[in-house]
């Protein structure tokens, strides 16, 4: 016993302060991609290597659609390899948002006579949900931090993941993050949870599991979709075994990309959920 208090004090703190702030990712992290859509000079070359579909481009006459999503992006970096200009690999991991609309990004460009790209007609524009809305979710998270106080229970649910995410949400209990020290705790029942944090794509054997979570849960209720599998499907959302996003399932309050999201970025979609950090502030998908 004596060795281990040793231990302890020759250790010292290892608890990062502000997990949202000291975080710097190291050289070699592989964030989400970025792309410039002034240079990107051949989309469909780039989608054609993107495994999941996150990247797709649809020609309509004179007119190329370019559509790029950050709910099916697993941040693998065949975009950036595959030539055209424009991509590239950052280091963003925090990308939570309130509205799956908001991770979808859409480019036009013009073509010639030969089908060849020309220009960027307009600016990229990203999601389709008003200010009104998220004036809406600001105003009903506010009434949801009125009740919960400065306290949080999670309940995660595995609706059919890989255990990457898990493995990620596991590290928030570790002495480096220590989520507890915010008052946020993860739980064993619904009954006594104030969020349920759902990884994977929801499977056709736990879709009503997942369902009767969400019921058991009391109200006020949020729900955040973890990883790009609870987002879409990822790249497991396409068979006969796969009912589909959660969003398909319950009712969705937040949604963090990544496959797996890191720890800070699980912690900055369960802090939005719960109105600790305005949506304002949030990081947006790292398209110019």
């Amino acid at each position: 016993m004596f060795d281990i208090l040793h231990k302890s004090l020759r250790t010292g703190l290892v608890t990062i302060g502000d997990p949202l702030r000291e975080f710097s990712p190291p050289p070699a992290f592989r964030g989400a991609p970025r792309f410039d859509f002034e240079r990107w000079e051949n989309p469909a070359e780039t989608a054609a290597a993107c495994p999941t579909g996150a990247i797709s481009v649809s020609d309509d006459g004179a007119v190329r659609e370019v559509r790029v999503d950050y709910g099916l992006c697993i941040f693998c970096g065949q975009c950036a390899g595959a030539g055209g200009g424009g991509v590239s690999v950052s280091r963003d991991f925090a990308l939570p948002v309130l509205d799956r609309q908001n991770l979808v990004t859409t480019a036009r460009y013009g073509l010639d006579g030969q089908g060849r790209q020309t220009r960027l007609l307009a600016p990229p524009s990203r999601g389709a949900s008003g200010e009104s809305l998220e004036r809406t979710g600001a105003a009903a998270r506010k009434a949801i931090r009125r009740l919960l106080g400065r306290s949080l229970a999670i309940r995660e649910v595995d609706a059919g993941s890989c255990n990457g995410c898990e493995v990620e949400i596991h590290s928030l209990n570790n002495p480096l993050y220590d989520l507890e020290r915010f008052g946020i705790h993860f739980v064993a029942s619904p009954r006594h949870a104030d969020m349920l944090l759902v990884t994977g794509p929801v499977t056709r054997n736990m879709e009503l599991a997942l369902r009767k979570t969400w019921l058991a849960t009391p109200e006020p209720r949020l729900v955040v979709a973890a990883g790009a599998c609870g987002i879409s499907g990822g790249i497991f959302g396409r068979s006969y075994a796969i009912r589909g996003a959660v969003a398909d399932v319950i009712p969705v309050d937040v949604y963090v990309p990544g496959c797996p999201p890191r720890p800070e970025a699980l912690l900055y979609g369960i802090l939005l959920a719960v109105g600790r950090l305005a949506p304002a502030t949030a990081s947006s998908p790292s398209a110019t």
